[in-house]
């Protein structure tokens, strides 16, 4: 992973993530999106039956047609110890 836009999370610059595309989606919880073409880290909310993505550098986004929730993160190995 780079950048350091999800370390309130515990997720640093240079960790490496494990994602399943099984799981369900858990409101609170990181995910990897497709979030207008790009792939992105974002927490996912669910907030009145919509759910939404809060990457850590853009304002929060409902996940809509050009929007897929693709995985989400399973486990991470921290890489600066």
């Amino acid at each position: 992973m780079k950048g350091e836009g999800l370390r309130k999370r515990g997720i640093h610059g240079g960790d490496i993530l494990v994602v399943t595309t099984d799981a369900p989606p858990i409101t609170g919880k990181v995910c990897v999106a497709f979030l207008h073409g790009d792939v992105v880290l974002a927490v996912l909310m669910e907030k009145d039956g919509q759910w939404w993505l809060e990457p850590s550098n853009q304002t929060p986004q409902p996940v809509s047609d050009d929007t897929e929730v693709w995985a989400m993160i399973a486990a991470l190995v921290r890489t600066d110890v």
